[in-house]
């Protein structure tokens, strides 16, 4: 199991340099324009410009760029030219809220997909599947923007039920904190917890047709533990799957509908500012940022499936 997670690690590592070096090509190399002129925005005097020229390296070779850029970027020292603030430090200062959105939102979104799911599974063809696949359609259709300016509407302008968002940090006031983020919550998981009971109910169906599950059953195996133990197990792998990668997007960046809506100060309001700005600094080190969090939840899931399935731990390690 040692040996599964170095190998791990190390792919992960050289998945992170190749995803820095194609960033690096992204904004550098391939736009036919003079970088420096982008990073330093429309309207930069030629001193202005020089001076990013040399800051980050463009009077140099490509792999000397490279490492300058690199540098700048994971030694937080990388400043907006549009904005005039500290890159890092601005997606430090945004984590707690992105963090806070996404956790709960997870919860929600997992709970129900799985109640959903399970019960869709064992119940499939009768009326409390059909029910809950229509109630799954209808959340999957559902667009984000949509749900979110409904609820802001309804339980924030006209019933005044719930603030209108912003972030209280849970230090501060936890039932302020609580309040504020219960509409984004819910408005970013209706459609996840949509699709994971989709896709949670086919593969218990593909499951419970597998030679174990009958051999189970005909050992004389309750249903119940029948189907917690063997069918839905091995049934949350392409769970954890779809769940490392959409997690690890929406916690480098990716809720940036959400957290518009509800002017969440988190990672993903300062990576629509920074598109709305073509700030490029920052649209590069945020990148980064996403990337590194996609690829840290894939090892997380790598680790899971060793968990859940006996094959993957005995496979890891022969080698």
């Amino acid at each position: 199991m040692v040996r599964f997670l170095i190998r791990r690690i190390l792919g992960a590592i050289a998945v992170l340099f190749a995803i820095s070096v194609l960033v690096f090509l992204i904004f550098n190399v391939v736009p036919a324009t003079n970088p420096a002129q982008r990073i330093a925005g429309k309207n930069a005097t030629p001193q202005l410009i020089k001076n990013v020229e040399k800051e980050w390296g463009f009077d140099k070779a490509l792999p000397a760029q490279y490492w300058t850029q690199m540098k700048l970027i994971f030694t937080g020292k990388v400043e907006s030219f549009q904005s005039h603030i500290n890159v890092d430090k601005r997606i430090e200062e945004g984590i707690p809220a992105t963090a806070s959105l996404c956790i709960g939102a997870a919860i929600i979104w997992l709970a129900f997909g799985f109640i959903f799911g399970y019960f869709s599974a064992i119940r499939a063809g009768g009326i409390t599947d059909k029910a809950l696949t229509v109630l799954a359609l209808v959340g999957i259709s559902m667009p984000v923007f949509w749900l979110a300016s409904l609820m802001l509407y309804y339980f924030t302008y006209k019933l005044e039920i719930f603030p209108n968002g912003n972030y209280v940090s849970l230090s501060t006031d936890p039932w302020q904190w609580f309040t504020h983020l219960v509409l984004p919550w819910i408005s970013l998981a209706v459609l996840y917890a949509g699709f994971y009971s989709r896709v949670l109910r086919s593969s218990m169906l593909d499951v419970m047709n597998e030679d174990y599950v009958r051999t189970a059953r005909a050992k004389g195996l309750n249903q119940r533990k029948v189907m917690t133990r063997h069918v839905l197990r091995n049934s949350l792998i392409p769970v954890i799957t779809l769940f490392g990668l959409d997690f690890g997007v929406l916690i480098g960046g990716g809720a940036i509908v959400t957290e518009t809506l509800f002017n969440i100060e988190g990672v993903g309001l300062f990576t629509a500012e920074a598109l709305k700005q073509q700030d490029f600094p920052s649209i590069m080190a945020i990148t980064l940022f996403g990337a590194f969090f996609i690829v840290l939840f894939n090892i997380l899931v790598d680790v899971a499936y060793a968990y859940l399935d006996p094959r993957i731990r005995i496979g890891a390690s022969a080698v």
